[in-house]
């Protein structure tokens, strides 16, 4: 769980202005989860892009350079890890009083013990 957290914060870093990251427990068809929001203030993704973005390899940032991206793991395994502790994690942008993308929430929610 460090590393997915560790992995999205670290896109939040990298692609946005800043990271906010919160916690709170909701409960949804009978069952409590820890939902852990990772959000950022950049300029998203583009809607139909954002499924594919937890294929391995796949980079919202086109360029080479590990410097301005990584190599296009860190969603994979989030979401891998997140599947392995029975959760999941998704993807949506953020938009603004006038529609448009004003970052993006990565959203990790984990079931709790019953």
């Amino acid at each position: 769980l460090r590393r997915a957290l560790r992995n999205l914060i670290d896109n939040a870093l990298r692609y946005g202005q800043s990271a906010a990251v919160t916690m709170e427990r909701e409960s949804r068809e009978g069952r409590a989860y820890a939902v852990i929001r990772v959000s950022d203030v950049g300029s998203g993704i583009p809607d139909d892009r954002i499924e594919a973005m937890f294929q391995p390899f796949t980079r919202g940032e086109p360029s080479r350079n590990t410097a301005t991206g990584g190599a296009g793991l860190g969603l994979t395994l989030a979401r891998a890890i997140a599947q392995q502790h029975g959760g999941r994690l998704d993807l949506a942008n953020c938009r603004g009083d006038d529609s448009q993308i004003t970052g993006l929430v990565a959203t990790l929610s984990l079931p709790l013990p019953r």
